[in-house]
């Protein structure tokens, strides 16, 4: 442990939520342990190949790419770690994701009971992440870590997805053509700089376990001591973006273009260039988009309270709400992932195959953050007093729900907003550090 509890140890802490790898394509790996001892073995012939945020940082990562590795509570339980430290994990995270439908509101479609690749089963062990960065160095990382899973009997492959960025490569966005990545929490002790509007550097306790939060020192973390420091927990969800169905509820809602547009930037609260409605609600403006000194760089409570220009039930709005929304600093989260299938051409008829966005949310406290970003931001038909809602993007949509667009003199509201998109998995992972993932090794099944 580093002599200054709130000082980031970067040596021992997975680079997956700290350091972003220059990555255009990755692989999800989805693990099963048959023999506790197998599980083990893997993992210790892994070790050396885990990307810590030091060395992605300094992109010193051998062979060119960055391995992440994430358990869950079964898949702990089965490398032989004793009920007394399994009992120290919280409740949400001992029950796992698909546990958790009725709190999470994946209702419907979305519920468990429909979803792919072994991850709503509790044979769902580890996850692997291999970043890479192109396919090709994917598709080799990909053929190495089969010889090797290969070797190891008892350690089985429930499932896998591959990830590649959308071209052009010069910013990332995602299949419905929304620019990405644009507002993101910054890590005190990192000496990153906060652009404009992104607010000041949070403690590292929110999102990386054992150290200060916004509320003081750590308290209730997992036992023994080496797992509750530098781990973090880490909600996946794969989402299937139903890129088709979306392009013709535009049509449906816009003469023009230009008015589809317009709908599409109501929806996300945001242009598809990254422009945020705030600034210019009423035109694109694709320099401000790209322009990241500025693209976040805006408040609602002060610049648009009624939502004229972003709509109080805007994906973006529900989900960072601002300065609208009290203790925003404990709710805030690290997004990673990307997006997988082949984009649907502009003017493509729907071609039934699957696309989408498997991404992850990183945080200190699944409850606090991401669970209350759920039932409440995402899934709550009265959020922001709107009566009958839901999130356009993440929230679960089965017609019944409304979009409302505030217009002087006379609102508009679309009745029956339809699915744009299906949760086809998600998990919650522990990330522990390297120091911890060195521990889970040397542990037996009497434990």
């Amino acid at each position: 442990m580093s002599a200054d509890p709130a000082r980031l140890d970067f040596e021992d802490i997975q680079h997956f939520l700290i350091a972003r790898p220059p990555a255009l394509a990755a692989r999800y790996e989805f693990l099963t342990f048959r023999k506790g001892a197998a599980g083990r073995a893997w993992l210790a012939g892994l070790l050396d190949k885990v990307g810590t945020a030091a060395a992605v940082a300094a992109h010193t990562t051998l062979d060119a790419r960055w391995v992440s590795i994430g358990f869950t509570w079964n898949g702990l339980r089965a490398l032989g770690l004793s009920e007394d430290s399994l009992g120290t994990f919280p409740e949400e995270f001992r029950q796992g994701m698909a546990g958790r439908a009725q709190v999470l509101g994946t209702t419907g479609a979305n519920h468990p009971d429909h979803w792919v690749g072994g991850l709503a089963s509790g044979e769902l062990h580890a996850i692997i992440v291999l970043f890479a960065r192109d396919v090709a160095e994917r598709e080799r990382c990909r053929a190495e870590h089969a010889r090797y899973l290969a070797q190891c009997d008892g350690v089985e492959l429930l499932s896998s997805l591959d990830l590649e960025a959308i071209p052009p490569f010069d910013h990332a966005h995602e299949h419905f053509g929304y620019r990405d990545r644009l507002s993101q929490p910054v890590i005190e002790g990192t000496g990153v700089v906060p652009t404009p509007g992104s607010g000041q550097p949070l403690k590292a306790g929110e999102f990386f376990l054992g150290y200060p939060d916004e509320d003081g020192p750590a308290v209730g973390m997992p036992q023994p001591e080496v797992l509750s420091r530098n781990g973090s927990y880490a909600a996946y969800l794969r989402m299937e973006e139903h890129v088709g169905a979306f392009r013709d509820f535009l049509k449906q809602h816009g003469e023009t273009p230009e008015q589809q547009e317009l709908v599409a930037a109501k929806l996300m609260g945001r242009w598809r260039s990254g422009a945020p409605l705030v600034v210019t609600p009423d035109k694109d403006d694709p320099v401000l988009g790209a322009d990241l000194q500025r693209s976040n760089d805006f408040a609602y409570a002060t610049q648009d309270p009624h939502g004229y220009g972003c709509p109080l039930g805007s994906h973006i709005r529900r989900m960072n709400p601002r300065d609208t929304a009290v203790n925003m600093n404990r709710r805030k989260m690290i997004r990673r992932g990307g997006t997988y299938g082949p984009p649907l051409p502009e003017g493509a008829a729907d071609d039934g195959v699957e696309r989408g966005i498997a991404a992850f949310v990183g945080c200190a406290s699944l409850v606090r953050q991401f669970e209350f970003a759920m039932n409440v931001w995402a899934n709550d038909p009265t959020f922001h007093e709107l009566g009958n809602e839901r999130d356009p993007f993440l929230g679960t949509q089965d017609g019944t729900f409304d979009m409302t667009i505030p217009k002087r003199p006379i609102r508009k509201k679309i009745k029956g907003l339809p699915a744009f998109t299906t949760i086809r998995g998600g998990a919650y992972f522990f990330l522990p550090g390297i120091k911890a993932l060195r521990y889970l090794t040397s542990l037996n099944d009497s434990q």
